[in-house]
Formats: structure tokens, C-alpha cells, sequence
């Protein structure tokens, strides 16, 4: 039962990224706004970073390419998390909601915890090998 759990845990991972990449597609203007204003043309950032999102989830979910997959998920979460922090400082609302400093912080936590998962399903943790 461990060994299908422990299976389970990238597919699921790496799921995850390629649903939220295809809504990157299917409803860009709600990523819009939190894409920092000085890298202009947000729709470039948020295709791109949805078309990145899927390609790394698809990546994490194949075994053969999933240590490669996982760092560079971990090097992209450490990237984006730019656009969490610039909706932060700025008070920008998602989805017509602005989350409190409590839920900003939250956010942080998870980014965090999705890093360190994504380094865990690459077996790149020192704790793993």
C-alpha cells in the first residue's frame, strides 16, 4: 500500500501543475494582473509560464524524466513566486479577491512545501538518497 502511495505522489504532483497550466490558457486574464509590471506584455508571461507549468507536470509524472523535471519545477516555483509577492506588496486582487497578509503568508508556506516536494519526487533532498 506504501510503495502505491508513494507512486501516486508525482502523478498527482505533477497533475496538478498541467490543470493549472491549461487554465493559464483557458482564463489568462485572471493570471493578468499579478504578472509584474515591469516585464510588460503579462499575456507573453502567463502563456509562457502556463505552457512551462504543463511541460514540467508532464515531466514529473514520467519517471524517466522526472529528477530533471523536479529541479527545474523547483527553480520555476522559486521564479514565479515574483508574481505572488508583487500581487502581495501591491494589494493586486485574483479572481476579484485579495487575500490578507495571514493568506499571503499561507501562500508562501505552500510555495515552500510545493518546492520541497518537488525536490523530494526528484530524489535531489540530501535526506532522500
Amino acid at each position: 500500500m506504501r510503495g502505491y502511495i508513494l507512486q501516486s505522489i508525482p502523478i498527482l504532483f505533477g497533475a496538478g501543475f498541467v490543470l493549472v497550466g491549461l487554465r493559464h490558457f483557458q482564463d489568462p486574464a485572471w493570471f493578468e494582473p499579478i504578472v509584474p509590471g515591469i516585464l510588460g506584455m503579462p499575456r507573453l508571461w502567463v502563456y509562457s509560464s502556463g505552457l512551462l507549468e504543463i511541460i514540467l507536470g508532464l515531466g514529473i509524472m514520467t519517471p524517466k524524466f522526472r529528477p530533471e523535471a523536479s529541479i527545474l519545477t523547483a527553480m520555476m516555483l522559486v521564479v514565479l513566486y515574483w508574481a505572488n509577492l508583487n500581487m502581495w506588496v501591491n494589494d493586486i486582487p485574483i479572481g476579484g479577491s485579495r487575500l490578507s497578509t495571514n493568506g499571503h503568508i499561507i501562500r508562501g508556506l505552500i510555495q515552500a512545501l510545493m518546492i520541497w516536494l518537488a525536490l523530494w519526487i526528484g530524489d535531489w533532498l540530501p535526506s532522500k538518497r
